[in-house]
């Protein structure tokens, strides 16, 4: 029998090497991005390996560092991903610039305006916007008589551990949209969905405030990773 080398691992092999079926681009080119997995996809975003790891190596690393969680991945920051050996800053910017589109692609509203008939309504379209952040921020949803969405406004930006809520910005707001009512929103990067005293006191502050101007809070939702809570729900407003 004749000595013979076997070939290395796929893996191993630089991806221009491999056979045009398992190239993640042209896989995706010849038969749709349906057909490539989480790793392939990821590896297209990535780019390019290095003298050690193809693309597709990196991609499987950096779902290792999120637990196999593409929503785990969308709450890593590029210092996090940059990390990760053979990502570096210029790869981890890539990532970090499809989840945002992946996060505002959700949260774009459609065409029709929705009309917000519940607390998960009202989730359903925040949710996707805020709940892998990992600082805290505050938004409002502004709508008409009849419920239905005039739009959607960031009021306040703030750090891991809170915000500050000004009144005057909120109300502002919710005056140049025209709005009837609106509905509160923030998201606590802990994933913790427990409002907090200063969460509860704010919440009264505008409820009441809101009824000076004759503009209705309807609800405050704090909403992470984890869900969402609905102080309207749970009786905080009445």
């Amino acid at each position: 029998m004749e000595n013979y080398t076997p070939l290395p691992p796929l893996t191993n092999l630089p991806i221009n090497k491999w056979h045009s079926d398992d190239r993640p681009r042209e896989k995706l080119i010849q038969k749709g991005p349906d057909a490539l997995s989480v790793v392939e996809l990821l590896a297209i975003l990535i780019g390019t390996g290095n003298k050690t790891n193809s693309a597709v190596d990196l991609a499987k690393q950096v779902l290792q560092h999120s637990d196999q969680q593409l929503t785990v991945l969308g709450r890593k920051s590029i210092q996090e991903l940059a990390r990760i050996k053979g990502i570096g800053t210029a790869k981890a910017v890539s990532l970090i610039a499809a989840m945002e589109i992946s996060r505002r692609r959700e949260a774009e509203q459609p065409a029709e305006r929705p009309r917000i008939q519940s607390s998960t309504d009202a989730a359903r379209l925040i949710q996707p916007l805020l709940a892998d952040l990992n600082y805290e921020t505050f938004y409002v949803l502004h709508l008409s008589r009849n419920n239905t969405l005039i739009k959607t406004e960031q009021v306040s930006k703030g750090g891991v551990s809170g915000t500050v809520v000004d009144a005057k910005i909120i109300f502002k707001s919710a005056i140049d949209a025209l709005a009837s009512g609106i509905i509160l929103c923030h998201n606590h990067p802990s994933g913790n969905l427990q409002p907090s005293n200063e969460d509860l006191q704010i919440t009264q502050q505008l409820v009441q405030a809101g009824k000076l101007l004759g503009i209705t809070i309807y609800d405050h939702l704090i909403v992470s990773y984890k869900g969402f809570f609905s102080f309207a729900d749970e009786g905080y407003i009445k």
